[in-house]
Formats: structure tokens, sequence, C-alpha cells
């Protein structure tokens, strides 16, 4: 198979995949956006059912188009997104190829080489936008092994109806885990777990000032003064209507964490136990850069040093979409507009095909 030639590279057809290829095609920049799924809608259209955003459609949505509101939904649900990626890749005709898996990037003189499993690449940059909902993060805690029972991350949870009248642990106090908690209050014997206690956010706050608090500690940073703290003052839970009524009727009671597993069950530090038949870890996730590994970019943590969405050490790399490491809110569809526009604007310049 002959390799194939284009200006950039995006990995990643998700959100930030076409947000970046939105900004590169004003920029009259030739490029194709490689996709492991084999439908548009990137990790959304794998979510649990019930899940929401935390934001109004026009306060979630990508450079130059608007999210068309969601009839008889205030917070658009998952499939409302999927159907919005959707019509946003035909609506800017992205050339996006799936499904295509990508197996590595390499240097390949003044070209970066992408190999995958429909062949090969040979391009003047790349842009990677895979995201984490691929890489689960599972924690090291004593006897998991042992336990016996299921063992669910989110990214396996898809409703309630699955797991009825099973005795049943979510573990995570962020978002994900109190909505599937709060999810699975009314058909299981659930305990919600925690690490400390939940820090929900006030009741009238949602997407648009997270994304507001997490711009200004962005701004801040880049110009030497201390930062707010961003979302992280605020608190850790939105409090979207479903975890509202859960929380409000009293069935959203956190635990403190337990210590191990136990065949059948968990174990605190005093020695009590509790029966279990599924545990749920909402417990996050990594960025998924496998495809990166041949760069060996990664420092001693793992972590790929980057300006803006720059690698440091490669500057025809632009990694997107990872959180505030990539840029403010990035991993957001409103956040990830901005640092798509930057970094197809660097990528352009390295071109010489930036407009003026």
């Amino acid at each position: 198979m002959n390799d194939r030639h284009t200006q950039v590279v995006i990995v990643g057809g998700g959100q930030s995949g076409l947000a970046a290829g939105y900004h590169l095609r004003r920029l009259g920049v030739d490029f194709v956006i490689l996709d492991a799924q084999a439908a548009p809608g990137g990790a959304w259209q794998h979510t649990w059912d019930s899940l929401h955003l935390f934001s109004p459609a026009a306060f979630s949505s990508l450079p130059g188009w608007l999210m068309p509101a969601q009839t008889g939904e205030e917070y658009p649900d998952a499939a409302h997104v999927v159907s919005y990626l959707r019509d946003y890749e035909k609506r800017y005709d992205l050339p996006v190829e799936r499904p295509v898996q990508v197996l590595g990037v390499h240097r390949d003189g003044e070209f970066l080489r992408v190999e995958s499993d429909s062949g090969t690449w040979r391009t003047h940059a790349v842009i990677s936008a895979t995201g984490s909902w691929w890489r689960p993060f599972l924690p090291a805690v004593p006897g998991r092994r042992e336990f016996g029972g299921e063992q669910l991350h989110t990214v396996d949870y898809r409703s309630p109806q699955e797991i009825s009248g099973r005795r049943v642990i979510v573990v995570g106090g962020g978002n994900s885990g109190a909505q599937i908690a709060a999810d699975l209050a009314y058909d299981t014997e659930l305990t919600w777990v925690t690490r400390r206690p939940p820090r929900f956010l006030a009741d009238d706050i949602d997407g648009r000032a997270l994304f507001d608090a997490a711009t200004a500690r962005r701004r801040a940073l880049d110009e030497g003064r201390t930062g707010s703290g961003g979302v992280a003052s605020l608190g850790d839970i939105v409090a979207v209507p479903p975890v509202r009524e859960a929380r409000d009727r009293g069935l959203l009671q956190a635990t403190p964490m337990f210590t191990r597993l136990v065949p059948g069950g968990i174990e605190w530090a005093d020695g009590t136990r509790a029966e279990v038949d599924t545990i749920i870890w909402c417990t996050g996730f990594r960025p998924a850069l496998s495809h990166l590994a041949p760069l060996q970019l990664r420092g001693r943590r793992g972590h790929i040093a980057t300006l803006g969405t720059r690698a440091v050490a490669e500057p025809r790399l632009h990694l997107l979409g990872y959180g505030d490491w990539t840029g403010p809110a990035s991993a957001t569809l409103i956040g990830v507009g901005r640092p798509a526009r930057e970094a197809a604007k660097g990528i352009a310049e390295l071109l010489g095909s930036g407009r003026r």
C-alpha cells in the first residue's frame, strides 16, 4: 500500500478533532481526520443512557455553529450531542476517515509518519485529539482480584435496569460518580463511597460558570498572577436535576472510602464489612496517548511537556482536548474551540500558510 501525504493528520474524530478541523479548513490547510470509531460522535456514543450535559445547548457548542436546542430538555442528552457532532462533520465537510486505528506516530526526516491499520500517512504536523475515555483508570485497592463480584468502570455502565436489585457500590466523588449514584439510587441497594465529603456546587451553577472560572484562572496564571483556584474552588459536583433530586430526597449520602476488597464485599479501616454484588469505579481516566510512544516525549511521570497545545520537544505535534493541561476546559465542547484555534494557527505558521 502506497504512503499517503497530507499537511496535517488529526488523530481522533470526536469534538476536539472536529474543532481542529474547522479551524484548519478556515486557514486553507490540507488535512485528514483519522477516527477509530465506526460512526461519528466520539466518546458520547458510548456513555450511560441518562447522561446530560452540564450546560444548555447554546453554551455547549463547537466553533462556528451553535448546538441546536433539544426539544423538552434544558440540558441536552448524549444522543443529542452525537447527532450534533454528526451534523457538524457534514456541515463543514470535514474529511474524516473511519474506522482507522492509529498505531504509532514516528519521526521520518522532515515528516511525521502516521502508521495505522489502514495505511501510512506522511505529514508535516499531527494534532493528537484522542481524549481519555478509552483509558479508564482503576485505583490500586488491595484485594481487587479476590473480590469475586462484578466490577465495572464508568465506561461500562449503561442503565439501572442492567443491575436492578443488586447491592451496588459506586466509588467516586466527581460528577460521574454522583450522576451514576443518582441513577441507581431508586433501583438498587446503593452505597456511594468517596475519598472526601462530596462538594456540590450551588444549584444555579452550570457549565457556563465552570468554563468562565477555568478561563479566568488560566488567564491569571499566564499573566503571572495568582490563580483563583478555578473550577476546583467552586466545588466538585454540578447539581444537574437528577443529582439534585436524589440529593434532596436524602438518597445521596456518601460513605468514606473502604480500605480493601474481600471475597464478596468490602472492608473499612475499622474492620466493618459490607456484602457487595457490583462495584462501579467512577475513578477517572488518563490521556490516551499510546500512539505517541514512538516519539519518546513523556517525562518521568508520563507527562508530555507542552507550551499551549504544542509539544515542547516536538513542535510538529499538538495535543488537544486533554483538559487544562492543553487549554482551559479543553476537554469540554465549549472549551475546546479556543485551543483548537491556537493549534491550527500555530501549524499554519509552521507550514508558512498562515493568513495575515
